[in-house]
């Protein structure tokens, strides 16, 4: 990878676009004091990620931002882009050429593209340490700073050096771990504060379960008590009404018994009634018949008597009534009297009468005679009537008599219907009673057909072929009030909304177990970012001291080139500080401190013909040699892409100049080098030189220069 351009546009002094191309290993960059050529420096620091405005002799992000002048007015915002060769991919973007830009506003806002696309800085410096470009800077070295790495601390000392061995990524994979695991640490315990804080709950909805589990086994029991009884039950009833069935034939003889005795008290009636209305019919009209024959008796004496008394006047015999008319009444009379239908035989009696009274009209003895006459037939047929009537009495009589033997035998009969009708009556009675029973007892197996569907939510089945063994009733009375017992247990439990309660359980111990899963995964998370934390910190301390080794070697060899002999070297060194005081120890409880071992780098040196061991006793110009040596040492055990100096050779005489610049030939070999210097020998060893002027409107301008025209320039 190889730097190819760098872009400025209105930063610190550089107000308009100023582009520098690096087409030579070796670059220099010339220009009188204040001319800004230092700010280009600065811009490498402002686009790399720095965030010290200080370290950019800067108070305020607008202060790296062009302020204007009478000519040019100020800028808004400030930019840099740093644009790389990609070819051999060690950036890790599939892309040849990689641009990096940083532009701050005056807000202080900063913005960081990568190919023109907004990144994060954390992007960008992942990026670049693949590249060892990291964020110490120890790459750039500015006017002033070259003594930087001597005056720092140790630990700053060890961090520049684990930047210059390209360690920046896996400290950057370490310290990203780290925040994984300091913010698994928080989850872990966001989440074990939400499983405490559901505990009660859950522990509250399972017992609750626990309860609704034994209402369930309860259910259970009871179903399948419910199916044995229903079973039974249901065969029970079953047998019952085919029995009843079967003992119909009682009910169809009582039928036929009623039919009989109502038929049989019906015959009795009507003979009964027949013979004795008859017989007082025929005594009345017997009786009416010797009314009428004493009546009859009568007129005809006194018609007799009138006859006798007339006939001594008149001295006539009366007329008679011709034979065949008399004949044929008393013909008719008979069959008349033998019919016993006395109304007709009073009407024919009548008629004959008003024949004869009407023939015999034309006679005060002819009338007489005549009424006599009538008066006799009359009587004959009175005699005949109730001759016939008594006859007919007699005959009744005997009649009636003779049916009192076969009405006692109908009697018997009827005596004996009724008797069975009674024996029939109880059994029927006994078998309605057994009817009803059976009846409340399908009613109320219904109802506990309803009542377990309620109960258990289904109807058991409870009528397959089942055989059960013959037993008393009372063993299913037995199972009935074992079932309401408990059915009470059940009712007694009073989990009612057990549905809502699952639902709760289901999605509270669902949530509980999810975050049991979440814990798990957040303690296994935790396990390997400890492991890779431990394997990280493992291959950092082995390459840190495999490259302080190196670097060791590197450093000693350069500064024994620098001053002539002597020696010099790094040393890894453990401090143990302070980190803050215990928490005893705020509440004044103790006086116990809590202690971090900090580990860091020391620097020892050994000057020809010197008896100096310590940096405290170096002169500048040895300082600045010693750190030269230093930063030369650690660019080339793990050279950077590029390493930008900035007049770290201004203290150095002629013959450390000459040994200056045969270093950094040396150097460019394996990094580009960009120089700002005033130095003869280091702008000879230069590819490439820019000279850099300010005008009088206070802005830096970029001329490209031949060597001659440099030492002009630089002058």
């Amino acid at each position: 990878m190889r730097l190819r351009s760098i872009e400025l546009t209105g930063f610190k002094s550089f107000a308009k676009k100023t582009p520098l191309e690096f087409g030579s290993s070796i670059t220099a960059i010339v220009g009188p004091n204040g001319s800004g050529k230092s700010n280009v420096a600065e811009s490498f620091r402002f686009v790399l990620g720095e965030q010290s405005i200080k370290s950019m002799r800067g108070k305020r992000g607008e202060d790296l931002i062009w302020n204007g002048s009478s000519s040019s007015p100020r800028g808004g915002r400030a930019g840099v882009k740093l644009v790389f060769d990609n070819g051999d991919r060690a950036l890790n973007l599939d892309f040849d050429q990689v641009s990096i830009e940083r532009v701050v506003h005056r807000s202080g806002s900063n913005d960081y593209l990568l190919n023109g696309s907004l990144v994060r800085l954390r992007d960008v410096q992942a990026l670049l340490s693949q590249a060892n470009i990291g964020s110490s800077g120890h790459h750039i070295i500015s006017q002033g700073e070259a003594d930087r790495i001597l005056s720092s601390s140790a630990r700053e000392r060890r961090e520049m050096v684990e930047d210059a061995l390209g360690l920046t990524g896996f400290l950057y994979k370490r310290e990203e771990a780290e925040r994984k695991l300091e913010k698994t640490g928080e989850n872990m315990r966001e989440v074990g504060a939400l499983r405490r804080e559901l505990a009660p709950h859950l522990k509250f909805l399972s017992s609750q379960v626990k309860k609704i589990e034994d209402a369930q086994k309860l259910r259970n029991e009871i179903g399948e008590k419910y199916t044995e009884y229903l079973g039974r039950e249901h065969l029970h009833l079953q047998l019952t009404r085919a029995e009843l069935s079967e003992q119909q034939g009682p009910q169809q003889e009582r039928r036929e018994l009623d039919k009989r005795i109502t038929h049989l008290r019906a015959d009795l009636g009507r003979k009964h009634d027949a013979g004795t209305d008859e017989l007082i019919e025929l005594e009345k009209r017997g009786r009416d018949a010797a009314r009428r024959r004493e009546s009859v008796l009568r007129e005809l004496g006194g018609v007799e008597g009138e006859l006798r008394a007339h006939a001594k006047i008149a001295g006539e015999e009366g007329g008679t009534v011709p034979v065949r008319e008399a004949r044929d009444f008393g013909e008719r009379i008979l069959q008349l009297a033998e019919g016993a239908h006395w109304s007709d035989l009073v009407a024919l009696a009548r008629t004959f009468l008003q024949k004869i009274t009407a023939r015999s009209a034309h006679s005060d003895k002819g009338v007489l005679e005549e009424q006599k006459r009538s008066l006799e037939a009359e009587l004959k047929v009175v005699e005949s009537a109730e001759e016939a009537i008594v006859n007919a009495v007699a005959a009744l009589r005997q009649k009636i008599e003779s049916e009192k033997d076969a009405s006692r035998d109908a009697e018997r009969e009827l005596f004996a219907a009724m008797s069975r009708r009674s024996e029939l009556e109880a059994a029927l009675a006994a078998l309605r009673s057994r009817e009803e029973l059976l009846g409340r007892e399908e009613l109320q197996f219904k109802e506990e057909l309803r009542e377990v569907s309620a109960l258990l939510g289904r109807v058991p089945e409870y009528g397959q072929d089942v055989v059960f063994e013959d037993e008393p009733r009372s063993a299913q009375e037995d199972r009935r009030r074992a079932l309401l017992r408990l059915k009470i247990r059940l009712e007694e439990a009073g989990l009612g909304n057990s549905s809502e309660i699952l639902k709760e359980h289901s999605e509270t111990a669902e949530r509980d177990a999810f975050l049991e899963r979440e814990l798990h995964d957040l303690e296994q998370s935790a396990g390997s970012l400890r492991k890779l934390i431990e394997d990280l910190t493992e291959t950092l301390e082995t390459r840190f001291e495999e490259g302080i080794g190196l670097i060791n070697k590197e450093f000693d060899g350069y500064f024994t080139l620098m001053f002539g002999g002597g020696s010099a070297s790094l040393a890894l060194i453990k401090e143990q500080k302070i980190r803050r005081p215990s928490e005893a120890l705020a509440e004044g409880e103790g006086e116990d401190e809590e202690f971090e071992v900090e580990e860091g780098i020391e620097i020892t040196v050994t000057l020809p013909h010197k008896r100096i061991k310590g940096l405290h006793m170096l002169s500048g110009g040895e300082r600045a040699l010693t750190s030269i040596a230093l930063i030369f040492a650690m660019s080339q055990v793990n050279p950077p892409p590029f390493l930008i100096l900035d007049e770290t050779d201004a203290a150095l005489d002629e013959a450390n100049s000459r040994r200056y610049g045969d270093m950094i030939e040396n150097l460019s070999k394996k990094s580009q080098l960009i120089l700002i210097t005033h130095n003869r020998e280091t702008m000879s060893r230069a590819g490439v030189l820019y000279g850099i002027t300010m005008g009088s409107d206070g802005a830096s301008k970029l001329l490209s220069v031949k060597f001659e025209e440099a030492l002009a320039v630089a002058k």
